[in-house]
């Protein structure tokens, strides 16, 4: 009779530390993945303006980032469209990844000091110009420029909902406008806020009706 007990193929089972250290591996290998990704970042300094300076980062991924303090370290975090990412990518290859000068010999007032800056890996280049001639340059800029309208009147949404509610209406109409020109990016981000207008009765009536229908032109684009 073979008396011989067949051995255990289950993996023993994971201590509380061993479970920390795979969760810090795991945490630390999503950083280092997003750190690989490609990423453009558009940085403009224009003192007197408001804002007087922004920056906005954006992944291949599609993740983003608005900032408009060099020291923010919770800036709006957002996520862009595929194609609109493939664009500024696109551009930014036309533009050799910001290698060459983009400054045009031109004498022009000052527009404010625009910097492109692009990563891969340990690979970087950027470029800095108040103003060029060349289109893609200034198509690429105007995506960032895009970009921060957007997040701008997003900021204002935020505070006019909290702290101003007559004046809701008010910015609904700037935002509404924007959106009605097609330089509104990644508008889902403004669904949160808008379901919250709509849903709260304490806001105008007229402003509650144009969050509905921007809400619903976003959900549903034609």
């Amino acid at each position: 009779m073979n008396t011989r007990r067949k051995r255990s193929t289950s993996w023993p089972p994971l201590t509380q530390r061993s479970l920390r250290t795979f969760l810090a591996l795991l945490v630390s290998s999503a950083a280092w993945g997003a750190d690989a990704l490609p990423k453009v970042v558009f940085t403009k300094s224009f003192p007197g303006s408001v804002p007087a300076w922004y920056s906005i980062s954006v992944l291949q991924s599609g993740d983003a980032e608005y900032r408009e303090d060099p020291k923010d370290e919770n800036p709006i975090k957002f996520r862009m469209n595929d194609d609109d990412v493939a664009q500024i990518f696109e551009l930014a290859g036309k533009l050799d990844y910001f290698k060459r000068k983009l400054e045009s010999p031109a004498k022009v007032a000052r527009m404010g000091d625009k910097t492109f800056h692009y990563e891969k890996g340990s690979e970087s280049s950027e470029t800095t110009f108040n103003y060029s001639e060349d289109l893609d340059a200034r198509t690429i800029t105007d995506w960032f420029e895009r970009i921060s309208e957007t997040e701008r009147h997003l900021i204002d949404l935020q505070r006019v909902v909290k702290y101003d509610k007559l004046g809701v209406n008010a910015a609904l109409l700037q935002l509404e406008v924007t959106f009605d020109r097609k330089r509104l990016i990644a508008p889902a981000q403004f669904l949160p806020m808008l379901d919250r207008v709509v849903k709260n009765e304490s806001f105008m009536h007229q402003a509650r009706q144009r969050a509905a229908t921007i809400a619903e032109q976003i959900r549903n684009p034609k």
